[in-house]
Order: C-alpha cells, then sequence, then structure tokens
C-alpha cells in the first residue's frame, strides 16, 4: 500500500471511527484499524462486535493494498500532524507514516483475522434527511434501558405504519413515542420487516454521523443486522432478537386533568427543586392549581423549596410525584415552548405532549409518596 491523503480529512473521519474501537476486548484483533487502499478511496474500519464503523476518504493511491495497526497510538499520532499531506505506505511488516516534519513507523499485521464487519448491505429499508434522523429520534433514544439483563429494554423500536413508522422505547420507568411521517422519509419500513428492535448505541452513532445529505437504512436479514449509510460512512450493529413488552397496553386513553405549561419555565423549575431532592431519591412533587403548579422538594438534613410555574389548567385539581431526573431527560430532550402534562390520578403515570403535536407522547411513572 502506498497512499497520499490529505490530514484534515482523516482527522474528521478517525474521529468517529474511534466510537468502535474497543479498549477492554480480550481480542487483541480488536484492538486495532483496517486500512484498506483502492479504487480512488482509503477505507478505514474497526469493530468491537457490538458496533462496527466503517469511513471512506478519498485518496491518491500509488498502490492499492490494505494492513492493520494498533488504533489508539494511530488515531492519537493522525489527530495530531500538522494540516499537509500524509503518506502512508507499507514496508513489509510495518506502516510508515509521513507528514510535514513527522516519520512514523508502525508494526502492522494481516487482515485475515480481523472480522468482516458486514457481507451485504442487504434491502433499503428507508431514506431520511440527517437532520430528521437526528432530531426526531432524539425525542425517545433518551429512555431506552441500560441493563442488559432485559436486551429489548436497551433498544428503539421502529414500527411500519400506513402513513410512516412509529419509533418506541422504554426502560420501564418511561415511555416515549414518537411518529414520523411518510412524507419525511424516502421509501418505507418494508413489508417483510415490520418491526425491527435496532440498539440504542447503535442508533446514537447514526445520529453522530455530521454531514449534509441524507442517511439511509438498511437490514441484512440473513446475517440480522441493521447498517446506516451516508455517502462515506457506514455504522453497522446487530438487531436485537428479543421480544419488546406489550407497551400499548399503558398508553392513556382518559384523563382528569390537563395542565399547558411553558417547557423551559418547567425544566428550570423542575432542576432548581431537584437541588432538594438528591437525598430523597430525586423526588419532586407537582401541585396543580388553578392557573399555575407548584413544584417543591424536601429534605430534612437539607432544607425545602417550592417553585411556581403558571399554565392552564383545565379539570380537576390534583398532585403527583416524579424522579426528577427523568423530568430533566424529557424536558432537555424538546425543542417545543409549549407543552402539555394529563394525569388520571397520582398512582397512574404521567403523560407528557407537545401542545398541537400529535406525533409525540411521553409518559413518566410516578412515585407514590406520604401526602
Amino acid at each position: 500500500m502506498h497512499i497520499q491523503v490529505l490530514s484534515e480529512n482523516l482527522q474528521k473521519r478517525i474521529s468517529l471511527l474511534q466510537h468502535a474501537i474497543s479498549t477492554k476486548s480480550q481480542l487483541p484483533i480488536l484492538q486495532h484499524i483496517l486500512l484498506d487502499a483502492k479504487e480512488g478511496r482509503l477505507i478505514l474500519s474497526g469493530t468491537d462486535l457490538d458496533v462496527g464503523i466503517q469511513v471512506e476518504i478519498p485518496a491518491k493511491i500509488e498502490e492499492e493494498g490494505s494492513t492493520l495497526v494498533y488504533a489508539k497510538q494511530f488515531i492519537e499520532l493522525i489527530n495530531s500532524l500538522p494540516s499537509d499531506k500524509v503518506v502512508l505506505k507499507t514496508e513489509g511488516e510495518t506502516l510508515e507514516v509521513n507528514s510535514l516534519h513527522v516519520k512514523s513507523t508502525f508494526q502492522t499485521t494481516t487482515k485475515e483475522e480481523f472480522p468482516a464487519l458486514y457481507d451485504s448491505l442487504g434491502d433499503t429499508i428507508a431514506t431520511l434527511d440527517k437532520e430528521i434522523l437526528q432530531k426526531e429520534f432524539s425525542k425517545v433514544i433518551f429512555a431506552t434501558g441500560v441493563d442488559n439483563s432485559r436486551p429489548a429494554l436497551t433498544g428503539v423500536l421502529i414500527v411500519r405504519e400506513e402513513n410512516g413508522f412509529l419509533l418506541v422505547a422504554t426502560d420501564a420507568f418511561r415511555l416515549s413515542l414518537k411518529h414520523i411521517l411518510a412524507e419525511k422519509v424516502s421509501g418505507e419500513v418494508k413489508g417483510q420487516y415490520p418491526k425491527l428492535l435496532i440498539q440504542s448505541r447503535v442508533l446514537r452513532e447514526a445520529m453522530m454521523l455530521k454531514d449534509e445529505g441524507k442517511v439511509t437504512i438498511y437490514v441484512a436479514g440473513k446475517n440480522n443486522q441493521i447498517i446506516f449509510a451516508d455517502q462515506n460512512t457506514h455504522i453497522i450493529g446487530r438487531l436485537i432478537d428479543a421480544e419488546y413488552p406489550t407497551y400499548e397496553t399503558i398508553l392513556p386513553h382518559e384523563h382528569s386533568l390537563r395542565f399547558v405549561f411553558n417547557k423551559e419555565e418547567m425544566h428550570k423549575a423542575v432542576k432548581i427543586s431537584s437541588i432538594f431532592a438528591r437525598e430523597t431519591d430525586n423526588i419532586v412533587r407537582f401541585s396543580f392549581k388553578k392557573d399555575k403548579v407548584l413544584i417543591s422538594a424536601n429534605t430534612a438534613s437539607v432544607g425545602s423549596n417550592v417553585v411556581e410555574v403558571e399554565g392552564t389548567l383545565s379539570g380537576e385539581e390534583n398532585e403527583i410525584a416524579f424522579n426528577a431526573k427523568y423530568l430533566l431527560d424529557l424536558f432537555s430532550h424538546i425543542e417545543s415552548d409549549e407543552m402539555v402534562f394529563e394525569m388520571q390520578g397520582p398512582l397512574n403515570p404521567g403523560v407528557f405532549k407537545i401542545k398541537d403535536d400529535d406525533s409525540f407522547l411521553h409518559i413518566i411513572m410516578p412515585v407514590r409518596v406520604q401526602v
């Protein structure tokens, strides 16, 4: 292999690639990056077997070839190079990296032991703007669980609908649901894949794709893989093979209280109250009145506080308590100015919506507190 690339192009792509490099694996091969030079491109690949990332950059190729180098040191070197041309050249069992005033040599190994990231892209599921991927998926992904003993809850469920598709995420204490209309998507979730359960980590990596343009979602059913691809990057992960909980049964159909409020004011109020809730399981209480809600928290050894947020109440006055963390997570992922809260009673789930937007729903289980 003998190629020439621009350091800024290499640095830009390699920053994403390092997210897939294993640092704790007992398989040393996973601590490597695969460099493959062909057809005017340098292709770099890394995987920890859960997530694989492949990036491409334009290159001037004198001689095609491929090799493996230790990822950590290679990435650190590349990110330290000045803006200039970089020459990569294999000599026997070494890779030479030469740039302005810098000459480095890496030990290499053959690529035969490196796992293939994917055999084929598979079926095209949908193509959408990256802005949609980042903006709409962010409204649900934060609600996924982290308990690997319940793998279904660590993923986001995509369900095909007649007019688009539905995103669902839950950790059993909260649930986020978002409809994406077909008009925002090129193609659709095809009939042979009515439901897809995608690892949240894979989605987070896909949401970090920064270039303008579109991202295409593929499913390689043979290997149970999901692939997110743009012009220069592929994010590869495995679909979760687990039964998703029947979330439909907890979706509310009635409410006795409806409160319209300013999201930013509520966000600040909960954040203030959470200071006094840290020693009491992070519990904050909502007391709904005619034209306001009182958000309060109390810790005997610290103190207490009450924050008032104005709003419009429909229905009966009531009280309910939540874990402040769940509320802060929700408000930090919603851009809209006005939101709606609905509840049926203090022991029933609380429902949060975006005003005048039926495509989004967020449910948080309440905390039982003494009156």
